[in-house]
């Protein structure tokens, strides 16, 4: 029996993003994964875990063989953007049990590109076998299931259709501070109430952008954080959960199953929602970003409206930075970004992050954050909590 070791996140990256025409998913995913390996300084030879999900028949088989990766720990768990999340909370249980010592967590998608080149159409159905053949028939799309969501939110607590565009606003904000984010140019609440209807209440600037690229995380356990060249950003807490597939499944479309896993992850972690300093949160929809902090905890259930309107979620004198680098809304989203919260929220925590530095009073970076990804419409949630080292 081997003892439980600390786990730690010592490398992070991201491939190009954007627009990346001439790239293949997997060209993305081995770009993101050197830039996180020359990121920690660590030698390939010594990953002996692999993660990765939604690329080749075979996930992660594939992949680790085009990465010329032999590894003794595998994870292929798909649900969703969530999916990273989940896998962070698995790969740090494994390396803490002495099953692996370094897993490479890696993604990458070309989502844009295919779409453009015609090699696939927009995702408005995931399938019509199981429990979902009930619903797909009725013409009940991704979209229209988390507007649905939206709605009963406004209709239950009287959040507007203002405070749902101040969430795009925000972000958009943040990734005007971002040089890598896909689109920077401010915008208001006027503009995201009068752009083209998508899914009502939603206009296409509730909905979070169509971007490739890619991006990887390496977690080590304690004893190999002496031999990289960043400093360690600790894993100190995680959670997961699953709510429905169905929506006539779902008990309540005002509450998402983050409700589950940041309790469990905050309680693992031995830190409260008050000391998070900024807060990495799925955002497919605007929605999505304001029922979550709900479910965190960051406000009370019904206050989410209330919460966000007051540009609480700035990188620029909010009380609560979330989405820091644009978010799915303005940054980058090439498919399932669960990954991409890991990145910017280790980067946060490292200091590294330039114009969008989040800071505390004394001008040193914050030293709690929190990443928490949602899969599906609101059917899965994994949440983790990270710490400075």
């Amino acid at each position: 029996m081997v003892a439980r070791r600390k786990v730690a996140v010592v490398g992070v990256a991201l491939s190009d993003c954007g627009r990346a025409d001439d790239a293949t998913p997997y060209a993305l995913h081995a770009q993101a994964a050197r830039r996180a390996l020359a990121d920690a300084g660590l030698d390939r030879s010594l990953i002996d875990g692999f993660a990765s999900a939604g690329l080749g028949t075979l996930a992660p088989v594939e992949v680790a063989e085009y990465l010329g990766l032999r590894p003794t720990w595998v994870d292929s768990t798909s649900v969703g953007g969530s999916t990273w999340e989940v896998m962070a909370a698995h790969a740090a249980d494994a390396v803490a049990a002495g099953h692996a010592r370094a897993v490479l967590l890696v993604y990458g998608s070309t989502a844009r590109a295919d779409v453009r080149a015609g090699r696939r159409t927009g995702t408005l159905s995931f399938g019509t076998r199981g429990p979902m053949q009930f619903e797909v028939p009725y013409g009940h799309t991704l979209i229209a299931k988390y507007a649905m969501a939206a709605r009963r939110h406004m209709i239950e607590y009287g959040t507007t259709i203002e405070q749902l565009a101040e969430v795009a606003v925000q972000a958009r904000a943040n990734a005007a501070l971002n040089p890598e984010a896909m689109f920077r140019t401010p915008i208001t609440v006027d503009e995201v109430l009068s752009g083209p209807m998508i899914a009502d209440p939603f206009t296409k600037l509730h909905c979070c952008v169509r971007s490739d690229g890619g991006a990887a995380v390496l977690l080590v356990a304690e004893e190999y954080v002496r031999d990289c060249r960043t400093s360690p950003v600790w894993v100190l807490g995680s959670g997961e959960s699953v709510s429905h597939a169905a929506m006539s499944e779902w008990p309540d479309f005002t509450v998402s199953p983050a409700a589950v896993s940041g309790r469990l992850a905050f309680e693992r972690a031995g830190v409260r929602p008050a000391e998070i300093e900024v807060a990495e949160i799925y955002d497919a929809f605007t929605y999505m970003t304001l029922v979550t902090l709900e479910d965190l905890g960051f406000c009370g259930k019904g206050e989410g409206g209330a919460f966000v309107a007051k540009g609480r979620l700035r990188v620029e004198g909010g009380e609560l930075p979330v989405n820091t680098d644009g978010g799915g809304l303005s940054a980058q989203h090439p498919g399932m970004r669960g990954l991409f919260l890991l990145v910017e929220a280790v980067r946060q925590l490292r200091g590294e992050c330039g114009e969008r530095q989040v800071r505390r009073n004394d001008g040193s970076p914050p030293r709690l954050a929190v990443a928490s990804g949602t899969g599906g419409w609101f059917c899965s949630s994994g949440t983790v909590v990270l710490g400075a080292g």
